[in-house]
C-alpha cells in the first residue's frame, strides 16, 4: 500500500514474484547496488553512534513473525521494552533532504508502521546515518489508523497470495514440501 493508505501499483509484481520463488523453491536473485552495500558496511557504526548518544543497548534482530507465523517484519534492532530502531544510509544528497526536514518518517510510514504492528512496539527511531554529516534521528510513534488500514490490506494480500498459490499447487507447479503432503495425509 501507499503512504496515503491507498492499493500499491507494485503489489501485483512483488505477489508473483513470492509465487516465483515457491515455484522454483528458492528466493530470488535480487539486485544489491552500491548504495545498499554502503548501508551494510556502514550498519554497526550508525548503531554505535546511536547506542552512544541515545545512552541506548539495542539488540539485533531477525525476521519477526506475527503469532500465526504468517506475516513478518524485519527492524534492525529492538530498543529497550518498547521500541525499535531502522537505520537508513542514503546517498548523501538524500541524507540532507533529511537534514533539511524532508520528512524521513513519511518516506518509510509503510515499513514503520508495519514493523511496529509485527514487534507490538510503541516506538521507532529512524536514523539516516551519512558519517561525514550531522545524523537525521526521528522518533515514530505508533499510528493505530494507519496500521488498522495496513492489517487490513496485509491479510488480504496474503489471503490473495495463498489463493494463488493453492491454484499453482493445484496445476502441478508448486511441489508440496514433504511435511506438507505428510500433512494432508493425515
Amino acid at each position: 500500500m501507499t503512504r496515503a493508505g491507498k492499493p500499491s501499483a507494485s503489489a501485483d509484481t512483488y505477489m508473483y514474484a513470492l509465487l516465483a520463488e515457491r515455484m522454483l523453491g528458492r528466493p530470488l536473485v535480487e539486485y544489491v547496488s552500491t548504495w545498499m552495500d554502503r548501508g551494510s558496511a556502514l550498519e554497526a557504526e550508525a548503531v554505535d553512534f546511536y547506542s552512544f548518544t541515545r545512552d541506548q543497548e539495542t539488540v539485533k534482530v531477525g525476521f519477526i513473525l506475527n503469532e500465526a507465523g504468517t506475516i513478518g517484519a524485519s527492524p534492525d534492532r529492538l530498543v529497550g521494552d518498547d521500541g525499535l530502531m531502522e537505520i537508513k544510509v542514503p546517498k548523501e544528497s538524500t541524507h540532507v533532504g533529511y537534514l533539511l526536514g524532508k520528512p524521513i518518517d513519511q518516506e518509510y510510514k509503510q515499513q514503520v508502521n508495519g514493523q511496529l504492528w509485527i514487534a507490538e512496539r510503541q516506538w521507532l527511531d529512524v536514523l539516516s546515518y551519512c558519517p561525514e554529516l550531522p545524523p537525521a534521528l526521528i522518533r515514530v510513534e505508533r499510528d493505530e489508523d494507519f496500521i488498522t488500514i495496513l492489517h487490513d490490506a496485509v491479510w488480504a494480500f496474503s489471503d490473495k497470495l495463498e489463493e494463488l498459490a493453492r491454484e499453482l499447487t493445484d496445476r502441478g507447479w508448486i511441489k508440496e514440501a514433504i511435511g506438507d503432503a505428510a500433512q494432508s495425509m493425515a
